[in-house]
């Protein structure tokens, strides 16, 4: 358990650094992290973080494509650990 949460940590954490890097680059008109990138982390447990970096830096909360990709990635997870907690998988 100690190991799971040591890793959703260092996710989320990651993810925050990374997106408040990429308002950065944003800002100064240079090359991006790609939406991907930040998909992925979302995926693999970085949601909190790359959230909470969103309301933060203002970072792509006016982008909508971006928004209900987000959205499904979040659903997705919360379907998976509602599937989890009642041991159906």
């Amino acid at each position: 358990m100690k190991i799971f949460l040591l890793y959703f940590l260092v996710v989320n954490i990651f993810v925050f650094i990374l997106a408040g890097y990429d308002k950065n680059l944003a800002r100064k008109y240079k090359r991006r992290i790609p939406e991907n990138t930040l998909f992925f982390l979302q995926l693999i447990g970085g949601t909190p973080g790359l959230l909470t970096a969103m309301f933060l830096f203002r970072h792509k909360t006016r982008k909508t494509s971006f928004i209900v990709k987000f959205i499904l990635i979040l659903l997705v997870q919360a379907v998976f650990v509602y599937l989890k907690l009642t041991g159906r998988i």
